[in-house]
């Protein structure tokens, strides 16, 4: 079994990640952070301790749910946060009452330590958010690094195409980064290996309509029906940007690596002034794995393969 730490930060394509990745057949979740950054913590992680309690295994370790109390540099724009609120009130997850997975008794970043720590061989750390809770994680206690195999991360931009669209910044950065700049630079000084899903390859799966129409024939199967009714809650117009499957990708890559193409590329972040969170090329940069390519038809086959698999409890 792979020890896998998973942070995310609550909109619906990090909710939809954690449910496939409890479905991932050789997966053993070792816990669970959630960030105040593109959804609000107090539903995302309601939200995520439903999934839990819904589509969790009971022959595996219980997991538990940890809020984070990382706060942001520059927070996300409300509207694209609201949906946190109403995936958590989907009839589906709430049928059968109260959400009986645990929350953590510790902030994000500290519960992070803990279970890494604790683990009884390398984790690999999955994070669809902001860097701020790992960023926190290796200024307390640096030792961790040592027992992370790999860290995956959505985010980053390196062709200064960024997502973000806000006063007093150049538009090169993309938004996980910019919640927290410094956070990714400390990230990035570490010496752990990292695999980075950006959006030069998340560009390549949007959310179209014939997608919606996929998932919508296979509402027989609970897990798709309640991935359909997740991205029913967000439009491109309401971002003024295309919705992409950021999250979902960069988790399915921590697994089945075959699904993208990859390069070494060395890599820095700048930390402050109107490019504050833009990642870029340079030869005098860290080493990083740079995802470049998807084979979106496998892609998409894999989501439907783990959430048909799914049962409810």
């Amino acid at each position: 079994m792979r020890n896998v730490y998973f942070n995310h930060d609550g909109n619906v394509d990090d909710l939809v990640s954690l449910l496939l990745l409890l479905q991932m057949p050789d997966v053993n979740l070792l816990g669970v952070g959630v960030t105040d950054a593109d959804g609000y913590v107090g539903p995302a992680s309601s939200a995520s301790r439903k999934i839990i309690d819904l589509f969790g295994h009971e022959d595996r370790k219980p997991v538990d749910v940890a809020k984070s109390n990382s706060r942001a540099v520059h927070q996300f724009p409300k509207e694209w946060r609201l949906s946190a609120f109403s995936f958590d009130d989907f009839p589906i997850l709430n049928e059968h009452g109260p959400a009986k997975t645990p929350l953590a008794d510790k902030p994000g970043h500290l519960d992070m330590i803990e279970k890494i720590q604790n683990a009884d061989a390398p984790v690999t750390l999955v994070m669809t958010g902001p860097l701020t809770d790992l960023a926190r994680a290796l200024t307390i206690e640096p030792s961790i690094a040592d027992k992370i195999d790999r860290l995956f991360w959505m985010g980053g931009a390196m062709n200064e195409q960024g997502n973000v669209a806000e006063p007093e910044q150049d538009g090169t950065m993309e938004w996980n980064a910019y919640w927290d700049p410094e956070a990714v630079k400390t990230v990035w000084d570490s010496s752990l290996a990292i695999t980075v899903v950006s959006l030069d390859s998340t560009d390549q799966v949007p959310l179209t309509p014939e997608l919606r129409a996929r998932w919508a024939t296979q509402r027989r199967y609970p897990a798709l029906d309640l991935i359909g009714q997740g991205y029913s809650l967000v439009h491109s117009f309401e971002a003024n940007s295309t919705y992409y499957l950021w999250d979902v990708l960069t988790t399915l890559v921590s697994r089945y690596p075959e699904l993208v193409d990859s390069k070494p590329i060395k890599s820095d972040v700048i930390a402050s002034g109107p490019a504050a969170g833009r990642t870029f090329i340079t030869e005098q940069g860290r080493d990083v794995t740079f995802v470049t390519s998807v084979h979106a038809d496998a892609f998409y086959d894999k989501i439907d393969e783990l959430a048909q698999s799914a049962t409810e409890k």
